[in-house]
């Protein structure tokens, strides 16, 4: 595992900074505001899949929620308290058009912050910049989100899906040359995403290598089909670039039909509390992955003083949580800012 960078932090404190310009000195001796602000508050939107097939995201809603709850008990940004307002949009862009708009135009919030999902990003990110509304923070590795010439009121926060990847492909040719690999891969803009990194990581090798690549829905009830079609074509590397949901059942079909090839696990998806669990950890054993954050296991990250600080503001504002689920890991490094006093939402 990784120890996470400072981008996260970063992105809180540049939220900060934003909130602040906002409502700047010129604000305050005219009076006016961005829409969803005032002198009493800041209006933040917030979209995620609290139902549907990859529901498990939705602890990271509740999650953020709870820190502004607690950033609010101490005072808010600049004296202002935070609306939060989190809607579900049961991870289908359709749905997140719909509450986009909402938000926007009925709630009229200053930004949308954290919206999960790829495509569900890519569905709104056309709109919100032409309303000049933030999309912050997006929740998606996508490289377009990273595109500020194009897209200027669009920031992504997490290292790109591709990126990741490449990665992967680089360990395996390292590792194991002559893999044959098998590619699960999620049938949208994010299962895409990844895979190009992976081709673009083999590069010429990619074609000799990859002996099967099978997609799944979202919908699906399973993938118990694409795994036994995988096991045959005799390769002894797995690729998942899948969600949660599906990370979890693949993982758990690979055992239960005795298949044990090496298997890589993407970020978003190798949570101990919403995937490596559900699996079983038995079934879990040796599955490779990597991470941008400090896994809140570890005996190592346990012994520090941020991760007390953790624990204490799991169990005062958010004690329904998981502390050890990978949505709650939003915080941690908020926390660690806290610390050093560096206020990352600006109170």
């Amino acid at each position: 595992m990784m120890v996470p960078s400072t981008r996260r932090a970063a992105a809180l404190r540049l939220m900060s900074i934003a909130l602040a310009a906002s409502l700047g000195c010129s604000a305050y001796a005219q009076k006016r505001y961005d829409t969803g602000a005032s002198d009493t508050q800041i209006k933040i939107g917030n979209i995620l899949p609290y139902s549907g097939p990859v529901s498990a995201y939705s602890t990271i809603g509740k999650a953020a929620g709870a820190y502004i709850a607690k950033v609010n008990a101490e005072g808010g940004v600049n004296g202002r308290k935070i609306d939060f307002i989190s809607v579900d949009d049961a991870y289908t862009p359709s749905k997140t058009v719909e509450q986009t708009r909402k938000l926007v135009e009925q709630d009229e919030v200053f930004a949308i912050f954290l919206p999960i999902g790829t495509a569900h990003n890519q569905a709104i990110q056309k709109y919100l910049n032409a309303k000049k509304v933030p999309q912050l923070f997006v929740g998606s590795g996508a490289t377009r989100f990273g595109n500020i010439k194009q897209n200027p009121w669009t920031m992504g926060w997490q290292p790109t899906n591709h990126a990741e990847a490449v990665a992967y492909a680089q360990h395996i040719l390292k590792t194991k040359p002559d893999a044959k690999i098998a590619i699960l891969m999620q049938n949208d803009d994010f299962g895409k995403d990844y895979l190009e990194g992976v081709m673009d990581g083999l590069g010429a090798k990619a074609k000799s290598m990859i002996v099967s690549q099978q997609t799944y829905e979202t919908t699906d009830p399973t993938a118990d089909s694409q795994i036994v079609t995988m096991k045959a074509s005799g390769a002894d590397t797995l690729l998942l670039l899948t969600t949660p949901k599906f990370s979890a059942m693949a993982i758990r079909k690979t055992a239960d039909i005795g298949w044990k090839p090496t298997r890589y696990v993407v970020s978003s998806a190798s949570s101990v509390g919403s995937v490596l669990k559900p699996a079983g950890f038995e079934a879990s054993t040796g599955v490779i992955s990597a991470t941008y954050l400090r896994d809140p296991t570890d005996p190592g990250t346990q012994a520090t003083k941020e991760y007390q600080d953790y624990v204490a503001f799991m169990k005062q504002y958010y004690p329904g949580g998981d502390a050890n689920c990978c949505g709650s890991r939003i915080l941690r490094m908020a926390l660690k800012d806290d610390e050093n006093g560096k206020a990352p939402l600006g109170r």
